[in-house]
This record gives structure tokens, sequence and C-alpha cells, in this order.
């Protein structure tokens, strides 16, 4: 099997791991990559478009392959203004799973967040929650829509926030069992090797929270 892979959101921290994945994998030829800017990552499988991501309707044509990987998103501390933050983690994924459903592209996997709820009076949350509500009524065959907890590891911008969260996240982690399992940090590894193994093993649960996505990354 030689499948084509799309990703949104390769620049970006988990984005980035699940494109090494991918490259290493043997089952996939072609990686598109849609961003706005390079990942500077030299390899013949990738193909890059360079485009805005806002505007991704323009580059129907481009959008074919045999699954999307939907890997993006922003901050509240990193885009101020609510119009433009719900054009990115509302707009480009529903943009993307539309462009999927037109091209017959039958997997759609994407990162949403712990407490989506499109009934929500944080902004945040219900952002999220109006992605997931809208992705899925496209009723793409394989839809897949993660919810992790506060994601680990290094991002090259500083977060200091987010940092403070993390160290006192790896303190707590241990005392986070049974049903609160879910709300442990988790590293962007798992999910992307979470991603790619339901894209090539569905499940058959669409949401996926925190502590699954461990589980199944452990599958390997």
């Amino acid at each position: 099997m030689s499948k084509t892979a799309i990703i949104l959101g390769a620049t970006g921290l988990t984005g980035g791991i699940l494109l090494e994945k991918l490259l290493a994998d043997k089952r996939y030829s072609t990686i598109k990559l849609f961003s706005r800017s390079s990942v500077e990552v030299a390899s013949e499988k990738i193909q890059e478009f360079i485009v805005d991501l806002l505007q991704l309707e323009n580059h129907s044509k481009d959008f074919t392959g045999d699954e999307v990987y939907c890997c993006i998103g922003t901050t509240a501390s990193k885009t101020k203004d609510k119009e433009k933050y719900k054009k990115i983690d509302y707009g480009i994924p529903v943009t993307a799973a539309k462009l999927s459903k037109q091209n017959g592209i039958e997997t759609f996997v994407v990162m949403s967040s712990m407490g989506a709820n499109p009934d929500s009076s944080v902004f945040y949350n219900r952002t999220k929650g109006e992605m997931e509500r809208d992705v899925l009524q496209l009723k793409i065959k394989n839809t897949f829509i993660l919810r992790p907890s506060l994601i680990g590891g290094n991002r090259d911008e500083k977060r200091i926030g987010e940092k403070i969260g993390k160290i006192i996240m790896s303190i707590l982690n241990p005392l986070f069992v049974g049903a609160l399992k879910k709300y442990r940090m988790i590293h962007p590894e798992k999910i992307a090797s979470c991603m790619k193994i339901l894209a090539n093993k569905p499940e058959k649960e669409v949401i996926i929270s925190s502590d699954k996505i461990l589980l199944i990354a452990n599958t390997k």
C-alpha cells in the first residue's frame, strides 16, 4: 500500500513529530504539508504548499490524498483577537474537513482540546466544541477528534504561563488516577502516535479523551 497523507500544522510541536513518524513509515509515499512557512525538512516524500491557511478553500485541487491530520491551534496569549482566534481554531479545521469530504478523503484526524463544548460559556472551549460539532456533521467515514489535556514538550516560542502549568502538572500527574487520568499532562509524541494509529487502524470511538490517547499510543 502506498498512501498520501495531508498534515496541517507540521511546523508546530505535535505536527512536527507526526511528520517524522509518517516519513519513517513505509506505508506513506507522499506527505503533503499545508503551512504558512516551510518545515525545512528534506525528503522526497514531502510536497509543501506554502499558503494562507485562512484561505485553504482556494487550494482544493491540491487537497487530495488518503488521510488528513489537522494539528492546527493557537492560544489566547498568542492570538488576542477573538475573531482571528476563531478563524484559526474553528475555521481552518472545518474548512479542511469540508475539502476532505468534497475530495473523497475518508479519514480525518483532528486535534481539539479537553473541555470542548459548543454550549460552554468559556470562549476557548466553545470554539473547540463548535469545531467538533461542525466537523462531525460532515460525516466523513473515519473521523477522529482527539481531546488532549495540557500538552508537554518544549516549544520554540515563550509561553510563561504554560511553562508554569507544566511544572505544576508534572508534580500533580501521579495524583490523577482512575477517572482522573484524563487530566494528566500528555506528551506530544503520544498524541502523534495515536493519530497515526487511528488512521491505520480505526477505533469505534470518535471522541478520544486524553487517557485514551495514551492508551492507544502505547499499543504500538
